[in-house]
């Protein structure tokens, strides 16, 4: 569906395989020319661990952005976009969570909405609990409210004191 006016979006966008780096810049540049969106800006590049359910099963780190777009696509339509962005570059959904892919997508916020289905729930559910989400963001949208969470701001410093999970940016610029 589309909306009559646009809405601020924000993508969460990581990639641990296949040259992730250059996986991740495709992408900034793919959702830029989504159907009725534009891009706004995105974060510098972090590096991260990977979370897996299985810590034995030895995975590479993540290359990590967050990216704001405006779209007038709904939700749904949105998600499926991404989705079929994720395809596009060699994504394969399968059983395993949490493992290596070539490319996540994750719908983090669209605009101050609360939404729950069996499709999508925003903001993402876990949002406010990863510092590779919160440091990219926070970078581009400090000041920026999760509904139900927060400030930016104050997620991401309770992050920084509380998370073990390693993310540091990589030299690289924002938009």
């Amino acid at each position: 569906m589309i909306q009559s006016e646009k809405m601020r979006v924000y993508i969460g966008v990581g990639s641990n395989l296949n040259d992730p780096v250059a996986q991740v810049k495709t992408a900034l540049a793919a959702l830029g020319a989504l159907p009725e969106t534009s891009s706004v800006q995105h974060s510098s590049l972090y590096r991260s661990a990977p979370l897996t359910l299985d810590a034995a099963v030895m995975q590479p780190d993540y290359i990590n952005a967050v990216a704001a777009l405006d779209t007038r696509l709904g939700s749904i339509q949105l998600l499926a976009e991404l989705q079929a962005l994720e395809r596009c570059q060699g994504r394969t959904r399968g059983a395993q969570r949490w493992g290596a892919r070539t490319l996540d997508l994750d719908l983090l916020l669209y605009a101050d909405r609360q939404d729950k289905s069996e499709e999508l729930t925003v903001p993402h559910p876990r949002l406010h609990e990863r510092s590779f989400v919160l440091y990219p963001l926070f970078e581009i949208a400090p000041d920026l409210h999760v509904p139900g969470q927060g400030s930016v701001r104050d997620l991401a410093a309770h992050c920084r004191i509380h998370d073990t999970l390693s993310c540091s940016p990589l030299c690289m610029t924002s938009s």
